[in-house]
């Protein structure tokens, strides 16, 4: 067998801020971080796929024909699913789907909070542009094809910021108000020369048992926007929305008035934090996000799971709030239920705080994250 001919890298991902807002048009604070997953290639001439990665089964999938370029239900939630969207969407770019194989390595931890699915299609695109000899597309280009994988390949109805993060790098503002054509604004910050280490706390809870929890969060923002005929709750006023919010309630329900309501106010909490970081305050940035905790808790309600004894990311919010003694900042991160939390730890009590965390739930759930300027990337070797 033929030698390796591309490298490829995609960072994971980590949300500052804006939960729950990207797939309703909103803006969200998002960075690329130095973790990641990497992929080694080469073509083959079998129309077909052939992927191996540590820990996990080893696939094959055949793309040589237009039907083998649609969804298979049989490979919903699996990394097969995600690569043949990839290959599909890159082949509706104008990439000339070919055969390869690959293997996958990655330093992210599974299930810790770092988009890991993201950082796959990301990467797993690269690659397939460096195999085909083509132009890699813009970063936002690249990151809608692989949302359309997760979406319709994996069967997430996931927005476009994890993916949007990895392939841009650095700390980014995405907008996505038009969402055919999101922007991306670079954002210059270090927050470790403000005091301050990054930590996501893995609940060691696998978060892919809350994936209908996570989709009924979006339907119930697209029920409070339909209330308005409208799409999406990035089409509604913030004002009229507050103002119809007890209709809202009396038709379609309180939880779904209140997760209708928790957008406009972290978008208003998102925009606080682009100036603190703008600004340099990382006093005003933490205090922003100690407010956007409280919105996630009480009004998007992502932090509780519905009708369960078991609340991990609860009891790991209740240990970080403990440990930072109003120093800092905590909230939930990501899709929410389980999965992980966030904090913003001063850099004279990280190790206290990690040690703490870590002698409740278990050693090697805190995770320091450093933020890595390069977007996802490939390489002929």
């Amino acid at each position: 067998m033929s030698e390796w001919e591309v490298r490829a890298f995609a960072p994971g991902r980590v949300e500052l801020a804006g939960n729950h807002l990207d797939h309703q048009g909103g803006r969200v604070v998002s960075a690329a971080v130095t973790q990641g997953t990497e992929v080694l290639a080469r073509p083959n001439d079998d129309g077909v796929v052939r992927l191996r990665s540590k820990g996990y089964m080893p696939f094959t999938i055949s793309v040589a024909s237009e039907t083998d370029l649609q969804p298979h239900l049989d490979e919903a939630g699996t990394s097969a699913g995600l690569v043949r969207g990839m290959v599909a969407g890159l082949a509706a770019a104008g990439v000339a789907p070919r055969g390869f194989d690959a293997q996958v390595s990655t330093t992210l931890p599974p299930g810790g909070g770092l988009s890991s699915s993201a950082s796959f299609e990301m990467a797993i695109g690269r690659a397939i542009e460096a195999l085909a000899g083509a132009n890699p597309l813009p970063p936002l280009q690249l990151a809608a094809i692989g949302a359309r994988a997760e979406q319709d390949f994996f069967g997430k109805p996931c927005g476009l910021q994890d993916q949007s993060a990895s392939a841009c790098g650095g700390i980014s503002l995405l907008d996505f108000a038009q969402p055919d054509a999101p922007t991306a604004t670079p954002i210059a910050f270090d927050f470790e020369e403000h005091g301050h280490a990054v930590v996501l706390v893995d609940t060691r809870c696998d978060h892919s048992q809350f994936t209908a929890d996570f989709a009924k969060v979006v339907d119930d923002m697209v029920a409070a926007a339909g209330f308005f005929g409208a799409a999406r709750l990035g089409e509604v006023p913030g004002d009229t929305y507050v103002a119809r919010i007890r209709d809202i309630a009396r038709k379609l329900g309180d939880g779904v008035a209140l997760r209708g309501f928790h957008y406009f106010n972290e978008l208003h909490l998102v925009d606080e934090r682009v100036e603190a970081l703008r600004l340099g305050d990382i006093d005003a940035y933490l205090q922003a996000t100690r407010r956007s905790a409280a919105s996630s808790a009480q009004y998007l309600q992502n932090v509780a799971v519905p009708g369960s004894s078991q609340q991990p990311a609860m009891l790991a919010l209740a240990l970080a709030d403990r440990l930072l003694d109003g120093r800092g900042a905590c909230r939930i991160h990501g899709g929410g239920f389980g999965g992980t939390i966030q904090a913003y730890v001063p850099l004279d009590m990280l190790e206290r705080f990690v040690a703490g965390i870590e002698g409740t739930l278990g050693r090697g759930v805190c995770n320091v994250v450093t933020i890595s300027n390069r977007g996802a990337w490939a390489e002929r070797l």
